[in-house]
């Protein structure tokens, strides 16, 4: 599905996918890792005349002994295909020769997340190899970049794994889901989304995705972005949505400064003084609160008071 949508990826020049399936020379593909280099590079192939023979893929990264049987084994099996180099400036300088001096009949298309550039002037890299596999250029820009294309890319994700799972989770996530989706900078990128949903639907299997079906990282992440800067930008408020029939606003504020007075008088065994230190209020401010709610009885005179011996505590 994603194959017949190449503008979701955005590249600087959405056109240069088709220019670079129409060529034999080398293209070259940056990003961040995890915004789907590799599935472009697919795209090129399957779009070229290339198309009927093998796509091999090679982890430059791998160790030593096995990125050298990689390296050999898969760029003879691609012969007249295409060969996707994966982060192609780990590749060692006697491999970058290799590709250099011998006459391939694979098509290269390789990525990086660095700038190439940068590591030929330092030497890293070889220049006349970089010369080859530059010759069409494009970027795949990180997704916190691309908001816009959230909801394709999760619809497609749910869709892909409701098949290969037997699933059956609704296209369309819940407007709380979708706030939280598209809120979240997803350092990870496409393949942070991907994987993200891919576990929302294993796990729950069918109906629709709500927000709290989402990691909490996600909407806790949201919640302070949404916040900004400012004096509440530092607290970690809880995740909390908007319900399409709207709130009891009063109800829900009461609710949680009960919650959080409850869990200061927790923390401090009922020390009053600490509770209030710990949120901020006069101590005479929590006592009236806890009046209100019916957690204290007013005193009715001294001599009651000071029988009480709750002054120590208070």
């Amino acid at each position: 599905m994603l194959e017949s949508q190449p503008s979701i990826f955005n590249v600087a020049d959405s056109s240069l996918i088709e220019k670079a399936a129409q060529t034999e020379q080398g293209v070259l593909i940056s990003g961040e890792t995890g915004t789907g280099k590799e599935l472009v590079a697919r795209i090129i192939h399957n779009r070229s005349s290339r198309a009927h023979a093998p796509f091999m893929v090679i982890n430059c990264a791998m160790s030593g002994e096995i990125l050298e049987t990689e390296f050999q084994t898969k760029i003879e099996a691609a012969a007249n295909g295409s060969v996707f180099l994966e982060e192609i400036n780990e590749l060692p300088l006697h491999l970058q020769g290799k590709l250099v001096q011998n006459n391939y009949s694979a098509r290269f298309i390789a990525s990086t997340h660095i700038n190439l550039q940068d590591a030929v002037a330092e030497k890293l890299f070889r220049s006349d190899l970089y010369s080859k596999i530059s010759f069409v250029s494009m970027s795949v820009p990180a997704l916190r970049d691309r908001i816009e294309q959230i909801p394709t890319l999760v619809r497609s994700f749910i869709e892909k794994y409701n098949k290969l799972t037997g699933s059956n989770v609704s296209s369309t996530p819940s407007p709380e889901a979708w706030d939280a989706f598209t809120s979240y900078t997803w350092p990870g990128n496409v393949r942070e989304l991907e994987h993200c949903v891919e576990r929302i639907v294993i796990v729950k299997g069918q109906g629709t995705i709500e927000a709290s079906d989402l990691p909490a990282k996600i909407y806790q992440a949201t919640q302070s972005a949404q916040f900004g800067a400012g004096a509440t930008a530092d607290v970690d408020f809880p995740r909390m949505f908007l319900a399409e029939k709207g709130v009891d606003l009063k109800a829900v504020v009461t609710a949680f400064e009960n919650h959080l007075v409850d869990q200061a008088l927790a923390r401090t065994n009922g020390n009053k003084n600490r509770a209030s230190q710990l949120l901020g209020l006069n101590r005479t401010t929590l006592v009236e609160k806890l009046r209100k709610r019916g957690m204290i009885t007013p005193l009715k005179n001294s001599q009651e008071m000071r029988s009480s011996g709750s002054g120590s505590q208070e």
